[in-house]
This record gives structure tokens, C-alpha cells and sequence, in this order.
């Protein structure tokens, strides 16, 4: 086999392959071994039938076609790896010669990985907001725990923001009630928005049995999109109480016997919580700079695929109903034009920093052990809940598998340039991240699908605000 590599672009590759005609002879094999078993000519068993006579009945033509639709990607990667081409993407072939007991001639233009030069990536600097945590951080955690263990207590009175109330909804268009606009007896937290647009100025300051009538546009049902008259009845109002904030308190809440350690406990998680929301900041700072300053050529089917996958998720998330994708646009102050426009702006800088996190676990020779390999499954399985073994049973199915690996290469690189980097704060003051526990900083450095690690921080080392035992069990 012959091959040449010819350059289009800094991105993508031309490869011009010719096959001698007897280095087609196992897939000319092949090709007549698969025809014979599906075809059925009398006085020979299925499978048994000669060469000769399947050129007689389907023609030669059919059985070069087979061989070259066989032939054909195998000698496509032996090129490709002859040249050493880091190919992206599937490739765009044309069979340009087919010449019998002769030879096969074919191209492949496919994009590659471009060339990323990194500059001198050792200490860099970064500076990020101070840690402070004021009494209103801790009275804010503490107030939530109360929540937690608050009473809801009936009262005589009008309806106020925070109070939950037990109400009828009956919404109708033109006279006639609409089925998802109505529901009897709904528990609802005035106040919180997630219900209705127009409910809480409807209902504040209604006593129990009072009604009233606004328009709102419905969300959900087929009549979604469309304005309804929504007529809303107060059945009960309800006040929630919370637990005095004392010794008593502590000791039903957390592990804590008073108040004060209670209250210190909270003062170090919240402290642990903004250390990693520093870390964060370090994080988006350093893949903004490593964005803005390495400059290189991006492979438009990278690109591309990005967007598409970007642009899916939305869709599908909407049912792939285009009219509440327009309403989803018009929600967001957008149209189609500027939403693609910024769709591909996110996504090339998504793809840019996958390369050159690439290319830094490329130079510090990243690997991923089965250990990591595992772990890393096990904390994205229960993100999504899912079990373990279900979870990598479907990646290797859809294929997913390297791309999982590409991802935990990137969080390596990312978190080793994060270690290496000088942190400070406003103040001036080191911010040392090597202090988090492996799967926090691990977590920290997630850049799946392009997106920074959203989860709390509280989730990232298996802490949370709340206290220990806030469940109400002491040890």
C-alpha cells in the first residue's frame, strides 16, 4: 500500500491511499463468503457456492463493492497511522479508482488535532476574593436548621409572605375550566414563585375562605403558552414556628451540647465551603487565561459537534417542542440567530480548553489507573442516580467509554496546574488548595462536557452545612 499526507489546513488532512489488488484478496474473500450465504442457487448447500458462479448471478461488480466497503477503513487507520495523524472525527472518503485485479485508489480528508504550543506554565499567579465568614453567614445556616425542624401552626389571620397555605385553583379560558390550570386542596409556601405567576399578589393579605382572580399564562397541558383566569380560594393558613436557638436546640439538632459549639461548627463548614468557592474562582481563572492567551487554530467538526451536543441538550430538555424552544428564547431575551451565535461562542471556548488540557496531560505523560477510572464512576453514577455498574454498563455501550477517560486526563492536568499555581487573595494572603481532601480538588477541577464543577462544595468532600446528626439521632 502506497499513502501520501497532504496538509489542506492547520486542521484537517488529506490522505491519498492505492492498494495493490492483492492486498484486496481477504476482503474480495470476505466479500464472496458473505454474498455466497445469502444468496440460494439450486445444486449448491448455502455458503458452498463458487466464485464463478456468484460473478454469474449478482455480477462482479457487487462483490468488488463488498470488498472495497471492507477494505477500504482498515487501510484508512493503517495510513493514518503510518503518518501519525491524530484524527478527529470520522472521515470524509472518496473511492477515486477501483480497477479490477489491478489496484483501489481512495482519499480521506479528515480533521486533526491541532498543534497547541504551551508557554511556561509553573507558578502561575492567580488572585481570588478573601474568605470571610460574618455572623450573618452562621445566623443564615443556623436559621436553616431551625427550618428543618420547625411546626407548622394554624392561624386567624390574612395571609403573609412565608405562611403556607392549603388553596383551590380553578383556571378557564373563555368560560371553560381548563384541566391543568385547576387543582383542590394544594399545599403552597407563599412567597416562593414556584406555582403560578400572580398567585402571591392574588393571595397576600386573603383570610381563610376568601377569593380572588387574576390571569396568568399557563405553563403546563395543551393549552400551555395561552392566558387563563385563574380564580384562587384560601382554605387555611398556616404559620411555620421555629425552635428557639439554645442549648436545647443544639443537642436535638447536632451532636453539640450547646449552642455556642454548635454555632462554631457551623463557622468551619462554611469556612471549608468558601475555601472551595475559592477554588473555584482559581479554577475559572486560570481555563479563562489559558483560553485567552493559547491561540490555535480550532477543527471545525470539534466545534460543530459541540454545538450540536449543546444545543440537544437544551431541545431535548424541552421535549423538542419548537414552541416552547420560542418561548424558552423569548424567556431569555433572545432569538434563534443571537442564541446560535452565542451557542458557538461558549462551545469554541469549551473545545480550546479541552485541547490544551490535553496538550498539558499530554506533556506531564497524565495516565488513568482503574482506581481513578473507578472512583471517578462512582461520584458521576451518583450524581446522576444511578448504580455504579449500570452507569459504566451504559457508557461502554454508547461508546462513551474514552471520552470518560479524556475527561479524567483534563481534571488531572487541571488539578495539577491548580496545585501548582501561587493562590492569593485580595488581601494578599496564600490560599493553599492542597489542604482538600483528593476528590474535592478532583471535583474542583471537573471540566465535563466543557462545564465548570457545579456541585456545592458541601457535595465535593462529602461534608455538608448541616450539622452532624441533624437528622435528630445523637450518637
Amino acid at each position: 500500500m502506497k499513502s501520501t499526507a497532504e496538509n489542506l489546513s492547520p486542521t484537517r488532512v488529506r490522505l491519498s491511499v492505492e492498494v495493490p489488488f492483492d492486498e484486496l484478496k481477504p476482503s474480495l474473500d470476505a466479500a464472496y463468503k458473505k454474498i455466497g450465504s445469502q444468496i440460494r442457487v439450486p445444486g449448491f448447500r448455502p455458503g458452498k457456492v463458487p466464485s464463478r458462479v456468484i460473478d454469474q448471478r449478482v455480477g462482479r461488480a457487487a462483490v468488488l463493492e463488498e470488498a472495497v466497503n471492507e477494505a477500504v477503513p482498515r487501510k484508512y487507520v493503517e495510513a493514518a497511522q503510518e503518518h501519525e495523524i491524530r484524527a478527529l472525527g470520522q472521515p470524509e472518503i472518496d473511492v477515486t479508482n477501483i480497477s479490477d485485479n489491478e489496484s483501489l485508489s481512495f482519499t480521506a480528508e479528515v480533521d486533526v488535532r491541532p498543534e497547541v504550543v504551551l508557554p511556561d506554565l509553573d507558578n502561575v499567579a492567580l488572585t481570588v476574593d478573601d474568605v470571610a465568614v460574618e455572623d450573618a453567614d452562621v445566623d443564615e445556616q443556623l436559621d436553616a436548621l431551625r427550618d428543618r425542624f420547625g411546626s407548622l401552626k394554624g392561624v386567624e389571620r390574612a395571609v403573609q409572605t412565608g405562611d403556607y397555605v392549603s388553596i383551590d385553583l380553578i383556571a378557564s379560558i373563555d368560560g371553560e375550566e381548563v384541566d391543568a390550570g385547576s387543582a383542590k386542596g394544594m399545599s403552597y409556601e407563599v412567597g416562593s414563585g414556584d406555582l403560578i405567576d400572580g398567585l402571591d399578589d392574588a393571595i397576600i393579605d386573603k383570610s381563610a375562605g376568601d377569593t380572588a382572580t387574576f390571569t396568568a399564562t399557563l405553563q403546563q397541558g395543551d393549552r400551555a403558552g395561552d392566558e387563563a383566569q385563574v380564580t384562587v380560594t384560601v382554605n387555611s393558613v398556616k404559620e411555620k414556628e421555629l425552635p428557639v436557638a439554645d442549648d436545647e436546640f443544639a443537642q436535638l439538632a447536632s451532636e453539640f451540647d450547646t449552642i455556642s459549639e454548635l454555632r462554631d461548627d457551623l463557622r468551619t463548614r462554611i469556612a471549608r465551603v468558601k475555601t472551595l468557592e475559592q477554588g473555584a474562582q482559581a479554577r475559572d481563572k486560570l481555563v479563562e487565561r489559558l483560553v485567552d492567551t493559547i491561540d490555535f487554530p480550532l477543527p471545525e467538526s470539534a466545534v460543530t459537534a459541540e454545538i450540536e451536543y449543546r444545543e440537544h441538550d437544551i431541545v431535548h430538555s424541552l421535549g423538542h417542542d419548537d414552541a416552547l424552544f420560542e418561548r424558552y428564547l423569548a424567556m431569555q431575551g433572545t432569538n434563534r440567530e443571537d442564541f446560535t451565535a452565542e451557542l458557538r461562542q461558549s462551545a469554541e471556548k469549551s473545545v480550546r480548553a479541552q485541547f490544551i488540557l490535553d496538550a498539558i496531560a499530554d506533556k506531564a505523560e497524565v495516565q488513568v489507573g482503574d482506581g481513578e477510572l473507578t472512583e471517578y464512576l462512582v461520584r458521576q453514577a451518583t450524581r446522576y442516580e444511578m448504580a455504579p455498574q449500570e452507569f459504566a454498563n451504559q457508557l461502554v455501550q454508547g461508546g462513551n467509554l474514552p471520552a470518560l477517560i479524556a475527561d479524567i486526563r483534563r481534571n488531572k492536568a487541571l488539578a495539577g496546574l491548580l496545585e501548582s499555581a501561587v493562590i492569593r487573595d485580595v488581601s494578599g494572603n496564600l490560599v493553599d488548595l492542597s489542604a482538600l481532601a483528593p476528590a474535592a480538588l478532583a471535583d474542583l477541577a471537573g471540566l465535563a462536557e466543557g462545564e465548570p464543577a457545579s456541585a456545592s462544595a458541601d457535595e465535593s468532600d462529602g461534608e455538608s452545612l448541616d450539622a452532624p446528626g441533624a437528622d435528630g439521632d445523637r450518637d
